[in-house]
């Protein structure tokens, strides 16, 4: 069954939509599911480090979303929810990535 035109304008503008702001993203547990696959040293000195790095990435996401493209995060943002709890840091890395190779 083709696509019509109107589908596509549609669903464009709510992935842009979507794209405007930084995702929220549940950064506690996405945290203690990493950790709790992390043996040995501190369980709560690794998850002090997630959330640690995890604020910071969103925090430089949040400096930063205007000079990613709505392209870019429309492709990165859905590839957050693939495989379990999303990151900013691996949002950042996908955004930054996608930048890169674009300016080259």
């Amino acid at each position: 069954m083709p696509i019509s035109i109107s589908t596509i304008v549609v669903g464009a503008h709510l992935v842009v939509a979507v794209a405007d702001q930084v995702p929220t993203f549940d950064i506690a547990r996405s945290c203690k599911l990493d950790t709790a696959a992390t043996s040995g040293g501190s369980i709560q000195q690794a998850l002090n480090n997630c959330v640690d790095d995890e604020n910071r990435a969103r925090q430089q996401l949040g400096s930063q979303w205007s000079q990613f493209s709505a392209a870019s995060k429309a492709e990165c943002i859905p590839l957050e929810g693939i495989g379990g709890d999303p990151s900013y840091v691996s949002l950042l890395t996908c955004v930054q990535m996608d930048k890169w190779q674009k300016d080259d």
